[in-house]
């Protein structure tokens, strides 16, 4: 089985040489890029599994490298980890909005890095489990062909998002707390991170229309899909 290509677009050399130690050590194969459209030319040429992404880069900024990655064809199925100093929400749900999987803020520890890295790639390798139609007024969900359509448009869910809404859906009715949403879709539960869960939760929604309203916020709590009465 050949390895698993990791894309490190990072300018700060310590950085990007401790995250190549650690991504080879653990098994992975590394390309490095320093600048914007060093990193697109790379993932062009290389087509790695995951792209772990510093937001602040000379010239092209990560933000823009993530939306010419989603927006290209080829390189569209890449899974990005965005890795930045900048720790703002603002950053935060722009970052995922543009397609990333995941988004780590600097200082980070290596070892759960590297498992976050295996956790997305875990994800886009499995895809979406093969389920029955699910179907509920204008709500259509095919888990065999990665589908969801709302009164009959479809709509382009990543990997992560087609997963959290069929978690839901699997648990119709029963509160979900972002521990457990963490775990169960994203693969990992670490301190910190359940504001990960809120920005695709929000993403979601955008997402469904007027079916916006079955994934409801349980205060304090988590959130529950519970759709309305016909």
């Amino acid at each position: 089985m050949s390895q698993e290509k990791i894309l490190i677009v990072e300018d700060e050399v310590d950085i990007l040489n401790l995250l190549g130690y650690h991504l080879r050590t653990a098994g992975f194969e590394v390309f490095a890029a320093s600048t914007g459209l060093d990193a697109l030319k790379a993932a062009r040429k290389h087509q790695p599994d995951l792209v772990l992404l510093d937001l602040m880069l000379p010239g092209l900024d990560g933000f823009e490298v993530c939306r010419e990655l989603k927006r290209e064809r080829q390189t569209s199925g890449i899974g990005v980890i965005m890795l930045t100093a900048r720790s703002e929400e603002v950053d935060r749900v722009v970052g995922l909005e543009l397609g990333a999987d995941d988004y780590v803020t600097k200082p980070f520890s290596p070892r759960e890095l590297v498992l976050r890295v295996k956790a997305v790639l875990r994800r886009l390798r499995s895809g979406p489990e093969p389920s029955p139609l699910w179907e509920r007024d204008g709500l259509r969900v095919e888990g065999d062909s990665h589908r969801v359509l709302v009164d009959g448009r479809d709509m382009e869910l990543t990997a992560t998002e087609f997963k959290l809404l069929t978690e839901l859906i699997r648990h119709e009715g029963k509160v979900l707390n972002r521990d457990q949403l963490l775990n169960n879709v994203w693969g990992y539960q670490f301190s910190g991170y359940s504001r990960t869960v809120d920005t695709h939760i929000r993403r979601l929604r955008s997402k469904l229309g007027p079916y916006a309203g079955w994934v409801e916020t349980i205060r304090s709590v988590g959130y529950r899909f519970q759709p309305f009465q016909s």
